[in-house]
């Protein structure tokens, strides 16, 4: 794993947090187009990308979907990595169409998991289905564990199936999600160690509060990091988040101090061998 860098995905939406609760979250394309520059700018290499409708509800339309995807190829070099989680009202048939867009990668959760009050579903039918489909259209899946019977599940379904598309194992560790693992650094190391032996490369996301804590024990083990206003809306208590960008910079910082460079989006389409498109 290569330690000396650092791989900085920037996830601005989600698919959570209401328009109106917060009037500075990038909904609009146009939106999303600004804060993928801007973000790229800051020292972003990827983008994990939820959208929404007119109304600023969440969808995965998949017209709207190949438009951003068109739109950000064409404004930034990011690595465009689309959802397939969508929301969790999403229904499984339209969550694998989700790849019918033609990102650079996606999201690939490996096991259903309580999400607050919400189920967020994803039997193992479901999880082969989208991983075949994602062999066969040469998209590269990032894996997302929200706990470590998730890691038990991808150890499962490497040794079934095989390498994914570019032959490069790159997971993330989703912390602090009540219903999932928590936001720790016993976590993480936990997580860390369970890891198949094929994984090439991580990065973890704390969710709300445990998002510094998750990043430093992160920057600790040598990993990556997923930072954005999907996972939390402060960078303090009482300061509100005003711009991805800003949630960017700070790891950018912390990367520094670990001496870690960011990556550029040519150095992470090396690290995660995604097709040319």
């Amino acid at each position: 794993m290569t330690t000396d860098k650092l791989l900085i995905t920037v996830a601005p939406t989600g698919a959570e947090t209401a328009k109106k609760d917060c009037p500075q979250l990038p909904t609009t394309l146009d939106e999303l187009v600004e804060t993928a520059q801007r973000c790229q700018a800051a020292g972003a290499a990827m983008i994990h990308v939820h959208i929404r409708d007119d109304d600023h509800r969440p969808t995965i339309d998949v017209g709207r979907l190949t438009d951003t995807v068109t739109a950000l190829r064409e404004s930034t070099d990011l690595v465009v990595q689309l959802s397939t989680g969508g929301s969790v009202h999403d229904p499984l048939d339209s969550r694998l169409k989700v790849l019918d867009a033609e990102p650079d990668s996606c999201s690939l959760t490996m096991g259903t998991t309580n999400f607050g009050d919400d189920v967020f579903s994803n039997p193992w039918p479901f999880i082969t289905e989208l991983y075949l489909q994602s062999q066969d259209r040469e998209v590269v899946p990032e894996f997302e564990l929200f706990d470590l019977g998730h890691v038990a599940a991808l150890h499962r379904l490497l040794a079934k199936f095989g390498l994914p598309y570019g032959g490069r194992v790159h997971v993330d560790l989703v912390m602090g999600v009540p219903g999932g693992m928590p936001g720790t650094a016993d976590a993480l190391v936990a997580a860390v160690a369970a890891l198949p032996e094929q994984v090439t490369s991580w990065s973890a996301t704390g969710i709300g509060r445990s998002t510094l804590a998750v990043a430093l024990a992160s920057l600790s083990k040598g990993g990556h990091l997923r930072v954005g206003m999907e996972d939390v809306l402060t960078l303090a208590k009482g300061v509100p988040v005003e711009h991805n960008e800003q949630l960017v910079e700070r790891v950018v910082r912390l990367g520094e101090i670990a001496q870690r460079t960011p990556m550029t989006p040519a150095e992470a389409r090396e690290l995660l061998q995604t097709k040319r498109r």
